[in-house]
């Protein structure tokens, strides 16, 4: 949990499931009930952060490579931006957290999930007995990866992961399933294959829920 005032809400899931649409919705529902938002993501979120995400997703390098730079990157964004807003009494919504690291670098590498929840300890804990930083609420948008790649096929160049095989992104998504069932009172499924209204239905009814918008909301 967040060791602040402030709202830490994570999107999660697959390239193609719909995060980006809704992130921006759910913060326009936010807004519109009086709260301020900060709108980030991961890799990314701060002038360093953006210039690694750009190494991460273009150069080739290995998986411990990989990782370093997206925790060096998640340092930064969490030292300049969450943890800042979230002491300001905030919302962060966050597109994709620590449980994409998990899920791509871990499962879908291959990489030792023991060096990766060292490096959460290291870069997430904002002093010596301090909580460990993690969202309040994590939205997890689960969508099966062939649905996933017919909505990618021609949207834009794909960078170094959208170019990965099906199966990388099985293993991707079978990640993100062992995150939620570790940590299930923090992860909402949302169901990313059903059509926009009825995921947004979704969205918003796992945050009116938990009390930080009210059910009238658009």
């Amino acid at each position: 949990m967040n060791a602040g005032a402030g709202i830490f809400i994570s999107l999660e899931g697959i390239d193609g499931a719909g995060k980006s649409t809704h992130i921006e919705a759910l913060a326009e529902a936010l807004r519109a009930q009086g709260r301020v938002v900060v709108l980030t993501r991961e890799p990314g979120g701060t002038a360093l952060a953006e210039s690694l995400r750009e190494l991460v997703l273009h150069q080739p390098m290995d998986a411990l490579t990989e990782a370093l730079l997206i925790f060096a990157a998640r340092r930064d964004h969490v030292q300049q931006v969450i943890a800042p807003a979230l002491a300001r009494g905030d919302v962060v919504l966050c597109d994709r957290f620590t449980d994409a690291t998990f899920a791509y670098q871990g499962a879908g590498r291959g990489f030792d999930a023991a060096v990766l929840g060292t490096l959460e300890q290291w870069v997430q804990r904002q002093g010596e007995g301090a909580p460990l930083l993690q969202p309040d609420m994590t939205l997890w948008f689960d969508l099966p990866p062939a649905l996933a790649a017919q909505r990618l096929a021609g949207a834009r160049v794909p960078d170094r992961f959208e170019t990965q095989p099906e199966e990388f992104f099985r293993r991707v998504a079978a990640g993100y399933a062992q995150r939620a069932a570790a940590s299930a009172g923090r992860f909402v499924r949302i169901d990313a294959a059903l059509a926009r209204d009825a995921v947004w239905a979704l969205v918003h009814a796992a945050v009116v829920r938990r009390g930080w918008l009210q059910a009238c909301a658009p």
